[in-house]
């Protein structure tokens, strides 16, 4: 709750920031124009020494909190209680320092800085809190002009209207930040959730699975080992769904085996940095009798994430060539190495996917295909497309962007065949 707060909050004051400081220059701008006036036509007022003494008020008092508008947090009640007061007593000093000043539609003392004041209260509380001060500003204009004109009303509606419209605004912005930064925090959330997703159906539920079909082969006391491997791979797989969209269920014996195959690529796990890395020795070791893999011949460097996620799709793949075509099925790894993508093509001559097999087990919440496969390329901002006829096999195609600069950079096997030159 403590990380969620403090994230609303930055959000919100990266939106508010560049109203306050423009509220701080707005108040800079019309003192200066309030003792321009002033200073101009001192003649006009009967008793000058009471618009020099508001206006040196005025002033000292906008420079003294120039830092308590540039933010929420230092903007407090009590000082727009303060800076309110102030607005108020020049309106109400007006006709003292000009005796003229209710016969003439001219200029109050403060003149349109009183409007940053109000301004102050509609950026912190919003338009309920800006019309309680336009009003108060209503109200002394109207008692400083005794009879008021139709300008003098105009004036007032104006400011009443306008910061409430700006406080509603500001209200508006902040309750879509909120709903922005829970959306954030869904998705962080979701794609998390995804992720450990993947590791599991990766390597826990097909070891569970694998125990449950051999347990089941061998009988005995293998065999009530197995039907408790297979009882805790549903109770798992119903906690990971919990999180998805499609129900989940548990695989019938024998369908969810490979984990050999995760475990070898999981030996030597890629590093988690920013170095680059060969792909190509990563793919060699998925590669044995039934696997034939066809590279460019030349180092295909790729970042270690997408290295280590482009690996566990390719290995995914071929566990779904090993399940579901056969033990005598033959694959073929197919590596395309351009400017700015790696293609990793995966081929086998297995007997095809029915049609509509795929929307089927995503109904199902079967994971290999939808997670352990284009999951991991969407994060990748890549895709994965699978075409399958049924009786000639069935292709995946993998596809991962490359970041700008990635091909020409060295990969850690260039780099050691370098030193290993110099020597």
């Amino acid at each position: 709750m403590g990380n969620s707060a403090k994230r609303e909050r930055v959000v919100r004051m990266s939106v508010e920031q560049p109203l306050w400081r423009a509220l701080t220059a707005y108040r800079v701008l019309t003192m200066s124009y309030a003792v321009l006036l002033f200073a101009f036509d001192p003649e006009r007022f009967e008793r000058p020494w009471v618009a020099a003494g508001f206006l040196a008020v005025m002033v000292l008092w906008t420079l003294a909190t120039l830092r308590r508008v540039s933010g929420a947090d230092r903007c407090t009640k009590r000082f727009l209680g303060i800076d309110l007061t102030i607005a108020l007593t020049g309106i109400l000093l007006t006709p003292v320092a000009d005796a003229q000043a209710q016969q003439f539609d001219g200029p109050t003392l403060p003149s349109i800085w009183t409007a940053g004041s109000v301004l102050a209260f509609a950026i912190k509380g919003g338009w309920r809190w800006a019309g309680f001060a336009s009003s108060f500003v209503a109200v002394a204009n109207l008692i400083q002009r005794g009879e008021p004109s139709r300008d003098t009303i105009h004036n007032v509606l104006l400011v009443w209207v306008a910061s409430i419209a700006i406080g509603y605004v500001v209200e508006v912005a902040r309750a879509s930040e909120r709903t922005l930064a829970r959306a954030l925090e869904i998705e962080a959330a979701t794609r998390e959730r995804e992720r450990l997703a993947r590791d599991i159906h990766d390597n826990v539920l097909q070891v569970l699975a694998m125990v449950q079909r051999r347990g089941t082969a061998l009988g005995g006391e293998a065999a009530e080992l197995g039907r408790m491997a297979g009882e805790q791979e549903i109770a798992l797989r119903a906690l990971v769904s919990s999180g998805q969209s499609a129900p989940v269920r548990a695989p019938a014996d024998g369908e969810a085996d490979g984990g050999a195959r995760t475990v070898l690529v999981d030996e030597e796990p890629v590093p988690e940095d920013d170095a680059v890395h060969d792909l190509l020795p990563l793919l060699a070791r998925s590669a044995g009798p039934r696997v034939t893999l066809s590279e460019p011949g030349a180092p295909v460097p790729l970042p270690a994430a997408a290295a280590r996620e482009l690996v566990a799709a390719v290995g995914a793949a071929l566990d779904n060539v090993e399940r579901h075509a056969g033990g005598t099925a033959r694959a073929w790894i197919l590596v395309e190495d351009y400017p700015d993508e790696v293609i990793v093509t995966v081929r086998d001559d297995g007997p095809g996917i029915a049609e509509g097999r795929l929307a089927q087990a995503e109904g199902e919440g079967r994971l290999g295909v939808a997670l352990s496969i284009r999951g991991r390329l969407r994060e990748l901002g890549g895709s994965a497309e699978l075409f399958s006829i049924p009786g000639q096999g069935t292709e995946v195609e993998l596809r991962v962007p490359r970041p700008a600069g990635a091909a020409g950079r060295k990969t850690k096997t260039e780099q050691s065949r370098g030193k290993a030159d110099e020597r």
